[in-house]
């Protein structure tokens, strides 16, 4: 199902502007970095603001679990209140921004609490970037011919020290703020793309 197509009974509410970015510091990673949060977060930002309930029956969770865990994630800044929804008697959440900034100096963290953090939401955003692969791919035909022929899974292998690497990194990051605010996202077929970015070195043996 197209990100853009709400569930039936689901109103959908206003997401966060995607280029707004949360960096992480030990603090808010450790507030984050749990799967379920990882979940909750996504599903604010890519769906727009809704309550504990209704992300427990999108998630497959209990109420109380994601009602726990939002209030963590409020805790930490991740999210908020959506005042222009919160009429009723539940309590109504939003994505206070839609992404997040992870620095490399938490790699470098010599705090143990930190460290297992950062395998924790590393591990968990490759299980994601996986997860919607797979969907689009179990997918693909709804989306007609011509969205078939412009996706795209590709790799590569090249011979970079990491210096080079890095530059690379930064200019396809760079390509894809340009196309963020390409003229083109108003297009009558412009839809949400999601594009997947892995840089890894790999052993030859």
């Amino acid at each position: 199902m197209p990100e853009s197509e709400k569930r039936p009974g689901e109103t959908p509410g206003k997401r966060p502007a995607e280029h707004v970015v949360r960096p992480l510091d030990p603090r808010s990673l450790r507030g984050l970095a749990h799967p379920l949060r990882i979940q909750l977060l996504r599903a604010l930002r890519h769906h727009g603001s809704a309550t504990a309930s209704q992300l427990a029956e999108r998630l497959g969770e209990s109420s109380g679990a994601t009602s726990y865990h939002l209030r963590q994630l409020a805790a930490h800044g991740f999210v908020e209140d959506d005042p222009e929804r919160g009429k009723g008697r539940e309590r109504w959440w939003k994505a206070v921004a839609g992404g997040t900034a992870f620095d490399e100096s938490l790699y470098r963290n010599e705090d143990p609490e930190v460290r297992g953090a950062v395998d924790v939401y590393m591990h968990e955003i490759a299980n994601i970037h996986t997860q919607e692969l797979n969907t689009y791919l179990g997918t693909r035909e709804d989306w007609g011919r011509k969205w078939l022929g412009s996706a795209d899974m590709s790799d590569f292998t090249l011979r970079l020290p990491p210096a080079k690497l890095r530059e690379l990194g930064e200019k396809v990051h760079a390509l894809m703020e340009e196309y963020r605010t390409a003229p083109e996202q108003d297009a009558p077929d412009a839809e949400r793309v999601r594009v997947h970015l892995h840089a890894f070195p790999q052993r030859e043996d």
